[in-house]
């Protein structure tokens, strides 16, 4: 795993052994050696960084005054000849803290801590999966615009095409049946030119639905029954 790394330190001869010891891990690569956290910050509006080697004691804005400020960060690594701050820099969520002098040994266990960090579970990937099934590309118009499933109200043929009501209408070349393949199984066929998003069901009323968006719908009478069947299977 290839890390964008930066240090931060006002000891050039502390920058130099950080330096030395990045380059003897596999992996790292030294974007930027900075003297103050005004440096770091310009470093970072211009570069991405996964990991930042960060001394406390700096001029003009202290290592933790620094993590502080910042919103969006990388990871971090505290790097002090004071150990009395290793509270407030756990606290901070700092991936390590090494205190100086340090042994190489102590800097490559302090990296595989951020490398295992990055490594994602497979809790993760599973939720990235899920993620990913949220929305669906569709060619309109000669583009490829994503709709989010949880924003469609209802699906209605439309010629050779399908129109998507969210909160604009998107025209699709695309059948209704193929378009239903496509869809979570929250969406029903409620009439032979409609599919409706379940979630988005607010009343039915003899053969007639309506929706979150105040729209009312004509329901099939060869649908209804499976509609009704997905109500009862709702209502446990």
């Amino acid at each position: 795993m290839n890390l964008r790394c930066i240090v931060a330190d006002d000891e050039p001869i502390a920058r130099q052994i950080l330096e030395r010891y990045l380059q003897g891990v596999p992996g790292l690569t030294l974007i930027a050696s900075c003297k103050d956290a005004f440096e770091v910050l310009e470093v970072l509006d211009k570069e991405a960084v996964d990991l930042l080697f960060l001394d406390i004691n700096m001029p003009k804005l202290s290592g933790l005054s620094l993590l502080k400020t910042m919103k969006i960060r990388p990871e971090v690594i505290i790097t002090t000849a004071y150990p009395e701050h290793a509270l407030e820099g756990f606290e901070l969520d700092v991936v390590d803290y090494l205190v100086k002098p340090f042994a190489f040994e102590r800097f490559f266990q302090a990296v595989q801590k951020v490398n295992k960090r990055s490594i994602p579970t497979k809790q993760q990937i599973r939720v990235e999966g899920e993620k990913k099934a949220n929305a669906i590309f569709v060619k309109s118009d000669k583009k490829l615009v994503k709709v989010y499933f949880d924003e469609i109200q209802y699906v209605e043929a439309y010629g050779n095409y399908v129109k998507i009501h969210t909160t604009t209408r998107i025209l699709v070349p695309m059948t209704l049946t193929e378009f239903l393949t496509k869809l979570p199984d929250n969406f029903i066929r409620i009439h032979k030119s409609t599919l409706l998003n379940f979630d988005k069901l607010t009343l039915l009323d003899g053969n007639q639905v309506s929706l979150e968006n105040g729209e009312k719908l004509v329901v099939g009478k060869s649908y209804r029954k499976a509609l009704l069947a997905r109500i009862d299977k709702e209502l446990g």
